[in-house]
């Protein structure tokens, strides 16, 4: 049997990356790569939520798709998130890390992340049930 608590620790850590990068956005900050960051960790924090929740195969990684695959194994309406993950699987490395091909951190290009972990967030809190 499941630990409540422990699903509700990955939701509120996912909540609290998502806040964090939100709140940034919507203030204007310019720290779009930091910001787009805190968004693929919200997601991931989400996936990993729901992994634990239905007791599924859980890994350490950070590969969106990946635990998106984990995921749709319970529940293939769960696919409908691919875009998404995949949009922002790219600010793990990217936003952390100096790499050596061109990178774009917008203003737009952070708006269309916070549209991508909104909605990771919201299917995924509705697909977690709470006993």
């Amino acid at each position: 049997m499941v630990d409540i608590e422990i699903i509700e620790d990955w939701i509120k850590k996912g909540d609290e990356d998502f806040e964090f990068a939100a709140q940034n956005l919507k203030e204007g900050k310019p720290f779009y790569a930091q910001i787009c960051f805190h968004f693929q960790q919200a997601a991931e924090k989400y996936l990993k939520g729901f992994i634990v929740a239905y007791e599924l195969e859980f890994r350490r990684i950070h590969d969106l798709p990946v635990l998106l695959g984990i995921c749709s194994a319970q529940d293939s309406t769960l696919g409908e998130l691919q875009d998404a993950c995949e949009y922002l699987n790219a600010f793990y490395v990217e936003t952390r890390y100096p790499v050596h091909w061109p990178t774009n951190f917008s203003r737009e290009e952070t708006t269309k992340a916070f549209e991508a972990a909104d909605h990771i967030r919201v299917v995924v809190r509705k697909k977690i049930t709470f006993h």
